[in-house]
């Protein structure tokens, strides 16, 4: 069973499509229950809508026991679930910055503890993928303190794969770049020419188009499978070859 976080929109939506069509049951977690139970009805059978907050006090921890008491049992985590930050860095309010790592981190490693102590517990051990950023390795202005959150996740990968390898319990990260996203679909449309700022973002990427979310899909779909069964503490970008620049 795989419990994926974020799964109500963007790349979360995609991730637990795919987790599915592998045969996995995928407990879809979110806070919009309209989108989320769209979702658990086109997946049928093979998804399980949970609504959570993770940033309400032991939502993660809530999750989590929800999810085992659903299946009985916890295979794979997916640390999707994430808000943006966009301002510049001299100007952005403390509280602004307690906002985004209340959901990019400390929810997220909140749900890993719990994942894994159940991983551990069960003696099968799991996968734990966390979804960070190709902003987790390069600086872009605006852009510091979700950067940051990124960053914070990607060390917890590293170190966790680490602590977490005696119990059989793999954590990777996946790093995407440029994301056909609703929310790259947004920031698009105010652009002043929506199809020349594509272009432009295109042609910095080495492969030369704008990431599909079903491309970072498909390498957490792997991460997840027993063929990644001698992977961990790696960090995985889905970019286009823009990190290799």
């Amino acid at each position: 069973m795989a419990l994926v976080t974020g799964a109500t929109s963007g790349i979360g939506t995609d991730i637990a499509r795919r987790l599915a069509a592998d045969g996995l049951h995928v407990v879809a977690s979110g806070r919009d229950p309209v989108r989320g139970r769209a979702l658990a009805a086109e997946l049928g059978d093979a998804a399980t809508f949970v609504r959570a907050d993770l940033t309400e006090d032991r939502g993660p921890e809530g999750l989590v026991d929800a999810a085992v008491r659903l299946r009985g049992r916890l295979d794979v985590l997916v640390n999707n679930a994430a808000v943006d930050h966009t301002g510049a860095l001299l100007d952005t309010p403390a509280s602004e910055v307690r906002a985004t790592f209340e959901t990019n981190v400390f929810a997220a490693i909140a749900c890993l503890q719990a994942a894994a102590r159940v991983m551990r517990d069960s003696g099968r051990g799991g996968a734990i993928i966390n979804i960070t950023s190709r902003l987790a390795h390069i600086g872009v202005p605006t852009m510091s303190v979700y950067s940051a959150s990124k960053g914070a996740l990607l060390a917890l990968t590293t170190a966790a794969a680490v602590e977490l390898a005696p119990w059989n319990i793999r954590v990777n990260a996946v790093a995407p770049g440029m994301t056909r996203t609703p929310l790259f679909s947004a920031w698009l449309a105010e652009q002043r020419d929506p199809v020349a700022v594509e272009h432009e973002v295109a042609s910095e990427i080495p492969l030369g188009r704008i990431a599909l979310p079903d491309d970072v899909a498909a390498v957490v779909a792997f991460l997840a499978r027993t063929e990644a069964a001698y992977l961990t503490g790696a960090s995985i970008p889905v970019d286009g070859g823009y990190l290799a620049k």
